[in-house]
């Protein structure tokens, strides 16, 4: 795993909203999901990982530079807010990972090709041998 620098707590914001779902009585009342945003401008991360992360995250990226992940599995806020956290922590790991290398491209060697074209040969002429005479 590559290195992922600290995130520091100024480039993160944290809000809490109802959840939907299970919450029994408390669903109406208690504000137990948690929307974790991540300001990119403010993280200080590397170029090249800023650039794979807003790739990796996809629409969860506002026009802002603003990352936004939200948590609402769980009915107490304390879990929501560590299942955010663990979130940014997995989407960063991902993104610290580098890309792999491109494909290098290979040709076939010649004996490959010449086997090819034997057993293509070969198909053919029995498949030819199984028409009617005459066909030609």
């Amino acid at each position: 795993m590559a290195w992922i620098p600290p995130i520091p707590e100024a480039a993160l914001e944290e809000h809490f909203l109802r959840a939907s779902g299970p919450g029994g009585q408390n669903v109406n009342k208690v504000e137990t999901a948690v929307q974790l945003r991540l300001h990119l401008d403010r993280a200080g991360l590397p170029d090249a990982l800023r650039a794979r992360l807003v790739k990796l995250a996809g629409r969860r990226v506002t026009l802002e530079g603003v990352l936004v992940i939200e948590a609402s599995r769980h009915r107490s806020q304390d879990r929501n807010r560590a299942e955010a956290r663990e979130k940014l922590n997995e989407l960063l790991a991902r993104a610290a990972e580098p890309p792999p290398p491109p494909r290098k491209k290979t040709r076939p060697t010649k004996a490959s090709i010449q086997r090819r074209l034997t057993a293509k040969a070969t198909r053919a002429r029995v498949k030819a041998a199984r028409s009617r005479p005459g066909m030609e």
